[in-house]
């Protein structure tokens, strides 16, 4: 049966205190309404309707790299109307599957049971039992275990109050049969608005099964209203990310001190210190270890490499048996063959540093090609930018850079060629040889520093 999945995500988030809508609100680097969708797509829906209101235009200029179908809901008038606005384009023979902007945290494994028990025409519910239930819809049982209604916290009598199975809101229903139960919504409650969770007494009126599915962590389903909430999302899938890491066969020194705001995949025996933050798609090959302070985002270590502490890796590919760091510093299009040693204080920027080279002190590698087997001395800089261009340096194998050289590009070192400390290239320098490029020692006699005139 096609599916259609319908997102609820026209609240205004008052609560929140933002001028963000609060769909957009940043959960892990990422918008709450993406993570939703991410969820959605995973079921491969044949459509998937956002129903917006406040903050349209920003929430849709947000999205709009998503082939998701937008739905005006003008008037807020509850989560029934809402669903009602998607309702008009979805066809009687499709599931329906409704979600919410604010509840990001929901599994597709359990999307796919909701799912599946509503193509067998019932209309099937995601509950979750909770100690503290305050301001969620309890579920209410007759007495052989039937479901039979969801009375909202405002509505409830005390007894209800005391029910511990809790509506999550999230709901499966044949489109044709949800139609009906939506066009029976009233609005004679405490909060004056046509309420989704009555769709279950028309199921019941009606003599449809109402099928209840229990989430076992109430975190999957919490919603996000404030920014207590929102931290305590983000703490939730901060332990859930690094959990599935250390399933995957990565130690982490401290799981309360990593986060993960992205899809990380890891190799065995990978070691990551406290206070890493992996961000975007990264991967971290067998037996790579991450020393405290670390960021990695969108980028590939190979095996047994070593990040040691608070350097940064940026859209890079770092190679085997390479050692980074501490300190040091891997922008875009930085890729590292195997071996190589990148130590404190440098930084590299488009760049390919061939295998076993080396640059392990205080330089900068930009717009640079290094064959293998190349030392670049401590403080040693490829002058790269013109003021209007960037210009390409060539470091060709076996050749050793010394000390505090200025490469002024474009220029090419030749294989072998060294190259004496201190010097300032703007030519070529030939392969196997010694090249110097320094002015001339001179020491002026009788010269004096310049004073400073007293003052008054």
């Amino acid at each position: 049966m096609p599916l259609s999945v319908v997102i609820l995500a026209a609240g205004q988030g008052k609560r929140m205190n933002s001028d963000l809508p609060k769909v957009l609100q940043p959960l892990a680097g990422t918008p709450l309404l993406q993570h939703v969708i991410s969820a959605a797509r995973a079921l491969q829906p044949q459509h998937v309707y956002v129903v917006y209101g406040h903050g349209g235009a920003e929430v849709q200029q947000a999205f709009e790299h998503e082939p998701v179908e937008w739905v005006l809901q003008a008037e807020q008038l509850g989560t029934g109307h809402a669903v009602m606005q998607a309702m008009v384009v979805i066809p009687d023979d499709h599931t329906v599957l409704v979600l919410y902007g604010d509840v990001p945290l929901i599994r597709a494994d359990r999307l796919t049971k909701l799912v599946e028990a509503a193509a067998e025409g019932v209309l099937a519910l995601l509950t979750v039992n909770l100690d503290e239930a305050t301001g969620y819809g309890r579920i209410v049982r007759a007495a052989d275990g039937r479901v039979i209604a969801i009375v909202e916290q405002k509505d409830a009598t005390p007894q209800q109050l005391a029910i511990k199975e809790a509506n999550s809101g999230l709901m499966a229903a044949p489109a044709g049969a949800l139609r009906e139960w939506l066009l029976g919504l009233g609005s004679n409650n405490a909060q004056r608005e046509y309420y989704l969770t009555d769709v279950v007494l028309g199921a019941v009126a009606a003599g449809n099964p109402v099928v209840a599915i229990p989430v076992p962590n109430a975190l999957e389903v919490m919603g996000v209203n404030d920014r207590i909430q929102l931290a305590q999302v983000e703490a939730g899938l901060r332990r859930m990310r690094t959990e599935a890491l250390m399933l995957a066969g990565a130690t982490l020194a401290d799981p309360t001190r990593v986060d993960v705001r992205g899809t990380v995949t890891v190799g065995r025996d990978v070691f990551i210190d406290v206070n890493a933050v992996l961000i975007g798609q990264v991967h971290l090959g067998a037996r790579v270890r991450i020393g405290p302070n670390v960021v990695i985002r969108d980028s590939h270590v190979g095996a047994d490499t070593e990040i040691n502490a608070n350097s940064v890796i940026e859209e890079a590919q770092v190679g085997e048996h390479c050692r980074i760091g501490p300190f040091a510093r891997l922008r875009r299009a930085t890729a590292l063959d195997a071996g190589v040693h990148i130590g404190n204080f440098v930084e590299t920027k488009n760049a390919r540093i061939g295998a076993g080279s080396k640059a392990n002190h205080l330089s900068y590698v930009g717009d640079a090609t290094v064959g293998s087997g190349v030392n670049i001395g401590a403080g040693t800089i490829t002058c790269n930018y013109d003021g209007a261009n960037k210009w390409t340096t060539v470091i060709e194998d076996g050749a050793f850079i010394g000390s505090g050289s200025m490469l002024v590009a474009p220029v090419r070192i030749g294989a072998g060629a060294t190259i004496g400390a201190g010097s300032t290239l703007g030519e070529d320098a030939p392969e196997g040889q010694l090249t110097l490029a320094r002015a001339r020692q001179v020491t002026v006699p009788k010269w004096r520093r310049p004073e400073k005139k007293p003052k008054g």
